[in-house]
């Protein structure tokens, strides 16, 4: 894999400023500070213009369909995290739209791409449900099919459907099958989120973000927006939950991120550069609390801990810089003092992101599954260990 710095073209350059200025105009302070207050992670305005640019469009299409060249899908996601640009909602978007692309029939696949690409359309995942832990395979919503075999009813809630409130369809898994094993009685539906029988009740998490927990009471649903075969959603579902989870293929031209999770790591990233700068700060009598060699010491040992996380690759990135993140975030405010308990924004605070970081770190490790659930997969799958066992251990007879 190839980490040397790539030397702009002309035109790329062009590209960069133009994405640069186009981010200045519609990301602006007043865009940053409302998602702040509402933790949607989303603004419709600025996702408009996202689509009327073109640049969702580029950004879900491979080169060869008239999307992002290499370089500059680089260009646009690095640009697209100075900017902040709130994103979480166009992330699920693009995700589900891959199986919609693939399994949905043509009306369906046609019309929901063509309001994807234009911004109007957006999408969530309506997986967890509100006992159900990290297997979304445990699934107890339930499809019936009505008798005539043109429509489903569906019952049941899910938990953690972020961005709802803001999207017009869920990518929701059901049972169809109660009887048959968990892997094969699930069938997936890209339901119409204005359907009699949806309710949508928001959730503010701990770092200040909104989620949701949904309810269907009776919803019918036609059979035209039924994704793939009946009882045959996990082939449908595990595309999805495969990027989610960071289980992708590394690039070679070392062009993409080496792990998922990096946009979260970015608040880490620059959290430890507020620190360092604001203990670099001289005092009324010229004194830096840098200077002391235990600040020094402490802030290095965990700069060069975020710099490692950094650099891990694929399934094992992922859950290293969630870990970090975890591990340095109490540490960061500590170095900091009293002022880093003050969020962004705040009068008398030092901005420095710190506070943030240290309430966002838990989510990050039960975002898209818990931390716990990624090291038993790679114990699993990349070290060829056996399934855990949560049995109490037996007596031992004497």
């Amino acid at each position: 894999m190839d980490f040397s710095r790539v030397e702009l073209s002309d035109e790329d350059t062009a590209f960069r400023d133009e994405v640069r200025t186009f981010l200045r105009t519609h990301v602006t302070e007043d865009v940053i500070r409302r998602d702040r207050e509402t933790g949607d992670n989303f603004d419709e305005g600025v996702h408009l213009a996202l689509g009327a640019a073109g640049y969702l469009e580029k950004e879900w299409k491979a080169e060869g369909e008239g999307g992002f060249s290499r370089v500059r899908r680089r260009i646009w996601e690095l640009e697209k995290r100075r900017a902040e640009v709130p994103w979480v909602t166009w992330g699920t978007t693009s995700m589900v739209a891959r199986s919609v692309a693939k399994f949905a029939c043509d009306e369906i696949r046609d019309d929901v791409l063509r309001g994807v690409f234009d911004g109007t359309v957006r999408l969530c995942l309506g997986y967890t449900e509100p006992d159900g832990g990290s297997d979304v395979a445990t699934c107890k919503t339930r499809a019936v099919r009505e008798a005539d075999g043109s429509s489903w009813i569906i019952n049941g809630s899910k938990m953690f459907t972020t961005g709802a409130h803001n999207c017009q369809y869920v990518f929701l898994i059901t049972n169809t099958d109660p009887d048959a094993p968990k892997h094969k009685s699930l069938t997936m539906f890209l339901v119409p989120l204005d359907l009699s029988g949806i309710e949508i009740q928001g959730i503010r998490t701990v770092d200040g973000d909104r989620t949701n927990i949904v309810y269907y009471s009776d919803v019918c649903v036609d059979d035209r927006y039924r994704l793939g075969d009946v009882n045959g959603g996990w082939t449908v579902v595990r595309e999805p939950l495969d990027a989610e989870h960071g289980a992708v293929a590394a690039a070679d031209d070392g062009l993409d991120d080496v792990a998922i999770m990096m946009h979260q790591a970015g608040f880490m990233a620059e959290a430890a550069d507020n620190v360092a700068a604001l203990v670099a700060q001289p005092d009324s009598r010229g004194h830096r609390p840098v200077d002391d060699g235990s600040v020094a010491y402490r802030l290095g040992c965990n700069v060069a801990r975020m710099e490692a996380s950094l650099s891990t690759p694929s399934i094992f990135g992922r859950v290293a810089l969630a870990q970090t993140m975890r591990d340095i975030a109490p540490e960061l405010m500590d170095i900091a003092g009293s002022v880093a308990a003050l969020p962004v924004g705040a009068d008398g605070g030092a901005d420095d992101r710190s506070e943030y970081v240290y309430r966002f770190a838990p989510l990050v490790g039960i975002y898209g599954g818990t931390l716990e659930v990624f090291r038993n997969m790679i114990a699993q799958h990349v070290l060829g260990l056996g399934k855990p066992s949560y049995s109490p251990p037996r007596a031992k007879v004497s």
